[in-house]
């Protein structure tokens, strides 16, 4: 009994690192491959070092060709921004402007 006692807290630390750190993770990382995956052109996409840009092509080793300010570029699509992009693409709501 004294055994269980001094196993528990260890049980009770892993538990508690899956439940905060690895399953979001996991969530997160399985949203951002089925972002990736569905990517098209013409999408205005951010790289995660903040390239703003357009998708011209979409290759099958896991590429794309991006065309921004500076030219065409190429980049691999994990490069893509899931969080950026999506604040990019959202609609733009009018301001509201209070009437008298």
């Amino acid at each position: 009994m004294g055994d269980f006692g001094s196993i528990l807290p260890m049980i009770l630390l892993f538990a508690v690192m899956y439940l905060f750190l690895i399953r979001p993770q996991m969530k997160k990382q399985k949203k951002e491959k089925t972002f990736a995956k569905e990517l098209k052109k013409g999408d205005k996409v951010v790289t995660k070092s903040g390239l703003h840009g357009k998708v011209l092509d979409l290759n099958a080793d896991g590429t794309c060709i991006i065309e921004s300010g500076a030219g065409k570029l190429k980049f691999e699509t994990s490069a893509i921004s899931m969080d950026m992009s999506a604040k990019m693409n959202e609609p733009k709501t009018p301001l509201i402007t209070k009437e008298k």
